[in-house]
């Protein structure tokens, strides 16, 4: 399949926006569109590892998120702890970075707060789990050991490399806070259709459009 792209991104990021507007759109209840959005994970995940790509993001929730209802709040936890646990059972290497202090964060993920390998460990996925971007430049600023040029190093999300290209569905336009130092130079290609509506069409339109975008990390 890698034969199809001259070029391929290091690091994906991924947004799977749009899930409780497409339950909406299905005559569900919000919270009931976060379930249906773990299928579609695992499929670009697949994708990923036929492809070759070394690393992937998936931005679980973030610390705004928690400030919806208590019903959307428990499904969409409950969505990435079984899909951090499904992924523990294949070929992963496997880090989930949010603020793990808090009771927000699912208890069920704190093993993976330092990165894991499962299987032959072929890919690296980290989840962004209760993630906030202050909570995590929070950890530079109280840092003083490592000069500024080295900032990357002092992060909390510092184990997550930076990103080529991220890929948000559901139409927004914005990152949404997703790894302000990591995505600095990052591409960003925005799929209209809703994340649990995935098709491989839209990955491989984003990697056919990424092929043609000028990488020159600001030189």
């Amino acid at each position: 399949m890698s034969a199809k792209f001259k070029r391929l991104p290091k690091h994906i990021g991924i947004i799977p926006d749009g899930n409780r507007r497409w339950a909406q759109q299905h005559g569900l209840a919000k919270e009931d569109g976060y379930r249906h959005g773990i299928a579609p994970g695992f499929a670009l995940y697949e994708l990923c590892l036929e492809l070759g790509i070394p690393e992937v993001t998936f931005y679980g929730f973030t610390q705004d998120n928690t400030k919806r209802p208590a019903a959307q709040k428990q499904a969409f936890q409950q969505a990435c702890v079984d899909a951090v646990q499904t992924l523990a059972k294949r070929d992963a290497a496997l880090l989930v970075i949010g603020n793990h202090e808090s009771p927000l964060f699912p208890k069920e993920l704190l093993p993976y707060t330092k990165r894991q390998t499962f299987g032959r460990g072929l890919i690296k996925i980290n989840f962004l789990v209760n993630y906030g971007w202050k909570w995590d430049l929070s950890f530079a600023l109280n840092s003083h050991d490592l000069p500024d040029s080295q900032l990357h190093e002092r992060i909390a999300s510092r184990d997550i490399s930076r990103l080529d290209l991220i890929i948000r569905w559901g139409g927004r336009r914005r990152l949404s806070g997703f790894l302000p130092v990591q995505s600095i130079y990052a591409d960003f290609y925005v799929v209209d259709d809703y994340w649990p509506d995935f098709m491989p069409d839209h990955f491989f339109s984003a990697l056919k459009w990424y092929e043609n975008q000028d990488i020159t990390l600001g030189g």
